[in-house]
């Protein structure tokens, strides 16, 4: 059965040109679109390298600071001084690592001026990501607490010092301090706000050690607990923490609040709220998406009743010889699902070269964009609901159709 309406439906196709394009054009600038976003989200939030644990990792990227009697509060990152204070060794946390910036620096190399972004972080920085190194390797948590000036770089950066030339074991200069180059990494592209830097070197390495005084400053922590199911009592230890906090001067601020997060709730706390919400976060995406897609079906929707009502003949002649309306229904379903199905395959073809000229533009500082399972995933179910949604409806009217009124051409 199902060989035989695909058949009917390659017939279909062809015969019906202009209705085939239309029909291909919707279906497939909308998955592009839609495949396109998908491709940047998960660049932005899926698991890949460096930040393969992401089921596993919490952030303290932020804090609120409270003035006494109401009187304001700072939002902001925290300092070294706070972190460790309040987010050192605490339960199922299997490591955590502080890190500060990046920070612009420049350097003068063979008479050329060099701008790169620097990082200083301890040596669990190297545990708890998974960068890809192409040279050597990390500084340790020894580097950090000796204070050696060590560091890694990343691959735009070895060819911007050294060219094709190895980097390990050489030296560079950063904003008037001399590195020996430990290792050389894959280039991380700038929305993974973590890892992300040119150049990470210690943080003892920093020309003063006044930053270990400092309970707000730019420092963020990453923790890789045990599981996720860990985070409740990671945070319920972190929050009574705070809550016995003792502030230098009281009358400047005299109360915090914030947690340990995930990305996702990091991000739908940045639309003003004291509270996160990432689920109502990925809700409104995948809303916006649904939205992004109602005014193509609605169209497409509309072109296939007008196809399928030049067919009332041919719908006609096929009831009238005991065709049901359930089989004349699912023929239509698959007609459209196919003709969804051809312009998913020409959407992920032309979502590859989008996303090459997007990785090619350097628009986002190292991103490379391209497609992978989840991806193909996405765009494949995304395809089936387009072609069902716009398909039942037509179908469903096409299977009112009385052979009498049908072989005339009319609708009841």
């Amino acid at each position: 059965m199902l060989k035989n309406y695909i058949k009917i439906a390659y017939k279909v196709f062809l015969r019906r040109k202009f209705f085939t394009f239309i029909s291909l054009f919707a279906i497939s600038f909308t998955l592009i679109v839609l495949m396109v976003t998908a491709a940047i989200l998960d660049h932005v939030y899926g698991p890949m390298p460096p930040e393969t644990k992401l089921d596993r990792m919490l952030g303290v990227y932020q804090m609120r600071f409270f003035a006494p009697s109401g009187r304001g509060r700072m939002t902001g990152t925290v300092g070294y001084a706070f972190l460790d204070r309040y987010a050192r060794n605490l339960p199922n946390v299997e490591r955590v690592s502080f890190c500060y910036g990046p920070s612009t620096v420049y350097s003068y190399w063979n008479g050329e001026k060099i701008k790169s972004s620097l990082k200083r972080t301890d040596g669990e920085f190297w545990q708890v990501l998974d960068f890809t190194f192409l040279e050597g390797g990390p500084f340790t948590t020894e580097d950090e607490r000796n204070a050696n000036f060590v560091a890694v770089i990343n691959e735009a950066t070895r060819k911007k010092f050294f060219g094709a030339e190895p980097a390990t074991g050489k030296t560079i200069e950063l904003d008037g301090q001399r590195f020996r180059v430990a290792g050389v990494v894959a280039n991380v592209p700038q929305f993974r706000f973590v890892p992300f830097s040119d150049v990470w070197v210690p943080i003892s390495t920093a020309k003063t050690s006044l930053y270990r005084g400092f309970l707000n400053d730019g420092f963020q922590a990453i923790m890789l607990a045990n599981s996720a199911a860990d985070f409740p009592m990671i945070k319920d230890e972190f929050k009574s923490r705070i809550a016995q906090m003792e502030f230098p001067d009281p009358s400047q601020y005299d109360r915090a609040t914030g947690e340990p997060e995930t990305l996702i709730e990091y991000s739908s706390r940045q639309f003003g709220q004291d509270e996160s919400y990432p689920k109502s976060f990925l809700a409104a995406i995948a809303m916006l998406m649904v939205l992004f897609m109602l005014l193509p079906a609605v169209n497409l929707i509309n072109i296939n009743v007008s196809r399928i009502m030049e067919r009332a003949g041919e719908i006609g002649v096929r009831k009238a010889f005991g065709a049901s309306s359930w089989t004349l229904v699912g023929q239509f379903v698959v007609e459209n699902v196919l003709l969804t199905l051809i312009g998913a395959a020409i959407a992920l073809l032309a979502s590859y070269f989008v996303l090459q000229a997007l990785t090619e533009s350097g628009l986002i500082p190292y991103a490379e964009f391209h497609l992978n399972h989840r991806i193909f995933l996405y765009g494949l179910s995304l395809a089936v609901f387009f072609g069902l949604f716009s398909g039942v409806y037509p179908a469903w009217k096409m299977s009112r159709l009385h052979p009498v009124q049908a072989l005339r051409g009319g609708v009841r």
